[in-house]
């Protein structure tokens, strides 16, 4: 009888009230499998009780927002309009809709982060843009997940269409006057819900940020929060300004410029900041420039990199030129490795300028510059090219010819992501053999990725069950030893430098703001007349373009700002950047200074995989801060291109 008053007198507010409730439960509880889960992440039940408690007060925000609206207009429109049949059904939809997003992205983040070790954000939406190829990978990798959260997520949400409809018809009526007069209070609940602080400034995410560990800071978050905190954070597209500390742009570009070690003197034009002339090396006649681009191929595959041993063709191939045993990825994604390596783009918290509106024509490339030196461009790839806007930036920024899927009249073998990568470094043979002027070819696998499919009969498998991803990597290793067999008979093998390199590694993996160990990732030029050596020093993804453009012998006057390695002074340990989420790392040797948003820099050791914390070296925090800053500069001012002709 008294919980039947309770729910008469709570009247319009009950659904909500009871919505809120369980939104909060469903929530606490998930938090708290996912850190039990990644306990030996977690550790201490004084760190599950922070985020425990921090999440709770996360959910609150969310929910307060959520609920602001509907609330109002519950309290606010007139007796006949919510009392009708009709706007029942529109607050139960509304909830319902909210419900089946919390319940979703809860259940789909345990195999996000297993894949992404944080919790679904920007990379979560962008993948929506792909329908075909995600779900070709759900069907072929993840159908069992799929089911299981599919049914799950349908489960939660008719228990709580149930639940709604219950409370609706148990609620009790209150007056219009009764509605005007609690509103304020109501309001000023959820105002307080949602800024969860009487300070200057609402709660954010990194307000309850408190580890070195991106996981651990995201765990007190809600998957939901994580994807519209990311869609909330387009409206910064390209400015890490509003992210990070301020610096100014003319103490920028010097800190920027100096780190080239270009002399000063060549920065003369006027308007382009960066702009500046390279002088190659020696050279006897213009020289074919093609790299492959291997997918996910981490050092951690790579034998020659202490890795498993997956990789016997590169391993080889290794002992034939320069080897990078020290280079790092700029990011975790496809299109950030393809931004480094053929714009020499610095990485940022935005997405990849593939994507970018300002960079969808005029923004540099290599193929701007190789064009002009009387050089076709190409771009090979197995899959379908729209993805990640690769096709359209690619064509519109100095590139004459894309070849994908649908230019492969025949092939071995297709799979959820296209032909395989042995079909692809054919076509490309076949283009590089056939073409008449000096040629730059990007050339891209794709067969290890996930759902992990290729030819039969190519490999001794490393697993037992064939679609691994440790067979699908050393299938995409065998293929790279097929296509340099065949070159090295070619009639291009004498007049062809060649760069393999991975985009990125297959999955990012340590306890720390920036998985360092994560962006390790193999590096090797070589071809006819390339001296054989290890490079030991650090290096970056942003460097392998000027240190192409010394070997081929290519002068010219670009916009990049990595470091040519033959222009590296003796004792300079290296440097690399990398960019994790909102995170931003530079490392110089072996010591890393990290960025996040609304926090001060802070440095670590990197020492055996791990980052481990030492005080702040503030010219190198100021280093830094001016490359996590130059992206947006550049950007926004659209400074990242080659003089109008």
């Amino acid at each position: 009888m008294n919980t039947l008053n309770l729910t008469r007198r709570l009247g319009p507010l009950l659904p909500f009230l009871g919505f809120l409730l369980v939104s909060l439960t469903f929530l606490s509880l998930f938090r708290l499998s996912l850190a039990w889960m990644h306990w030996e992440r977690v550790g201490e039940l004084h760190v599950l009780i922070h985020i425990l408690v921090q999440g709770l007060r996360m959910d609150a925000v969310l929910l307060a927002m959520v609920l602001v609206f509907p609330v109002s207009a519950t309290l606010l429109l007139p007796g006949f309009i919510i009392e009708s049949p009709s706007y029942r059904l529109i607050i139960s939809l509304f909830l319902a809709v909210w419900g089946m997003l919390f319940a979703l992205m809860e259940f789909a983040t345990p195999v996000y982060i297993s894949f992404f070790d944080s919790r679904p954000g920007r990379i979560f939406f962008e993948y929506l843009s792909y329908p075909r190829e995600v779900g070709l990978m759900m069907v072929n990798g993840f159908l069992i997940e799929s089911l299981l959260v599919t049914a799950a997520t349908a489960g939660c949400v008719a228990a709580l269409c149930l639940g709604l409809s219950r409370l609706q018809k148990s609620q009790g009526r209150w007056s219009y006057p009764i509605r005007l007069v609690s509103y304020p209070l109501v309001l000023a609940l959820l105002v307080l819900a949602g800024r969860s602080t009487l300070g200057h400034r609402p709660i954010n995410a990194s307000s309850v940020a408190f580890s070195n560990d991106q996981l651990l800071n995201e765990l007190a978050l809600s998957s939901t929060y994580t994807l519209l905190n990311a869609v909330y954070g387009l409206k910064n597209e390209g400015d890490p300004a509003a992210l990070y500390p301020q610096m100014s742009q003319v103490e920028v570009l010097e800190r920027v410029r100096e780190s080239t070690f270009v002399d000063e003197s060549a920065f003369k034009h006027p308007d382009l900041p960066t702009l500046h002339n390279v002088a190659g090396g020696p050279k006897k006649k213009a020289k074919n420039i093609v790299i492959l681009l291997e997918e996910s191929m981490g050092a951690r595959f790579i034998g020659k990199l202490g890795g498993l041993p997956l990789s016997p063709e590169l391993d080889k191939l290794a002992d034939e030129g320069i080897w990078f045993s020290n280079l790092y990825a700029t990011g975790i994604r496809s299109a950030r490795g393809i931004e480094a390596v053929i714009t020499g783009f610095p990485p940022s918290a935005s997405r990849s300028v593939l994507k970018l509106g300002l960079a969808q024509q005029g923004f540099y490339t290599v193929a701007q510059t190789l064009k002009e030196k009387g050089y076709k461009n190409y771009f090979i790839y197995g899959g379908e090219s729209h993805f990640d806007n690769m096709r359209g930036f690619l064509l519109n920024n100095g590139f004459d010819a894309v070849i994908e899927e649908k230019d492969f009249t025949q092939w071995k073998y297709k799979g959820s992501w296209g032909v395989s990568d042995e079909d692809v470094f054919d076509k490309a043979h076949e283009v590089i053999e056939a073409e008449q002027q000096p040629l730059f070819a990007l050339i891209f696998s794709s067969s290890f990725h996930s759902p992990f499919e290729f030819p039969d009969g190519r490999i001794e498998l490393y697993d037992e069950h064939k679609s691994t991803k440790f067979n699908a990597v050393k299938y995409a290793d065998y293929a790279i030893g097929h296509f340099f067999r065949m070159a090295k008979q070619s009639s291009y093998w004498d007049d062809t430098i060649f760069l393999v390199v991975a985009d990125h590694d297959e999955r990012p993996r340590g306890a720390s703001l920036v998985p360092v160990s994560s962006y390790h990732i193999p590096g090797l030029i070589v071809g006819a007349g390339i001296e054989p050596r290890v490079y030991t020093k650090v290096s970056s993804q942003v460097d392998l373009l000027p240190t192409l453009f010394n070997l081929a012998g290519i002068s010219a006057r670009v916009p990049f700002i990595g470091q040519d390695i033959f222009s590296r002074p003796d004792g300079y340990p290296g440097r690399a950047l990398m960019q994790f989420g909102n995170n931003n790392a530079y490392m110089v040797g072996d010591q890393v200074v990290i960025h996040t948003p609304g926090k001060e820099a802070l440095q670590f050791v990197y020492k055996d995989k791990r980052l481990k914390p030492t005080s702040l070296n503030v010219p190198l925090a100021k280093d830094a801060l001016a490359m996590a800053l130059l992206p947006g500069l550049l950007y926004q001012n659209q400074l990242y291109r080659l003089p109008a002709k």
